[in-house]
């Protein structure tokens, strides 16, 4: 059993870790999240969307530590198999399958919409931010987690090649926190609470890529990207926002 107990985590460190290594969708998507309900106000009965849900680990983690009411919207996973997870921890959970420029929900439902390790795949379009905070209430909460620069390659003037041999041009989605403050204050849409590199982020993201390749027993070619990086380059940014009341 992979222990993946960490003191700055004390939440997550109550899930099963093998439990987190089957639903594997990316680097550990409950220490994102935990670090990233520091900057929300999380509070029981408010309704959250979980954008890019996966198998809804992060859904049940809502649900059960902040005692918010969750709708897991992801477009890959089987809403079934989330389901069942959110059986097996006792919490209802809303599951279904939704594109990100295509959600079913009514304007302004939400009191707070997070998404985890995947707002880089549609939210650096200019347009999404307006088209995402139009689900939220006057007031709502916005937060996301997703992989950072520490530079952006646009100023750098290229992708560091140990990056670029994994990722490829993919990376270009993938921002400093001052660059994701800037894209989402000049547009006046909302006002950004908070925006900041997470300071463990590459150690944690090779902390879990040791810890996926250790239980499928095959190498993850993560681990030499994140070696060779050293923390140099690579992070996560944590980003929240509040939609004007």
């Amino acid at each position: 059993m992979a222990d993946l107990t960490r003191a700055e985590y004390p939440r997550s460190s109550k899930y099963d870790a093998d439990w987190l290594l089957e639903n594997d969708m990316g680097p550990h998507p409950l220490w994102l999240l935990e670090d990233l309900a520091k900057d929300l106000d999380l509070r029981p009965g408010l309704r959250v969307l979980d954008l890019g849900s996966g198998k809804g680990a992060t859904s049940v983690f809502l649900a059960k530590e902040y005692g918010v009411q969750v709708w897991a919207a992801d477009l890959w996973t089987d809403p079934t198999e989330a389901t069942g997870n959110f059986a097996k921890h006792g919490v209802e959970v809303t599951a279904l399958k939704a594109e990100a420029h295509a959600l079913p929900f009514a304007r302004g439902f939400f009191d707070a919409i997070v998404c985890i390790d995947a707002y880089e795949y549609f939210g650096t379009a200019d347009s999404y931010l307006a088209y995402i905070t139009s689900f939220l209430k006057p007031g709502g909460q916005l937060g996301i987690a997703t992989p950072a620069m520490t530079r952006e390659i646009r100023d750098l003037g290229y992708i560091p090649e140990h990056i670029k041999q994994l990722v490829g041009w993919e990376a270009t989605a993938w921002h400093t926190a001052d660059w994701w403050r800037f894209h989402w204050e000049i547009t006046e849409l909302v006002e950004v609470t908070s925006a900041r590199l997470q300071e463990s982020g590459w150690h944690d993201w090779l902390t879990w890529a040791h810890a996926i390749s250790d239980r499928n027993g095959t190498h993850d070619p993560t681990i030499e990207m994140l070696e060779k990086d050293q923390g140099e380059y690579l992070s996560f940014a944590l980003v929240t926002a509040r939609k004007p009341s």
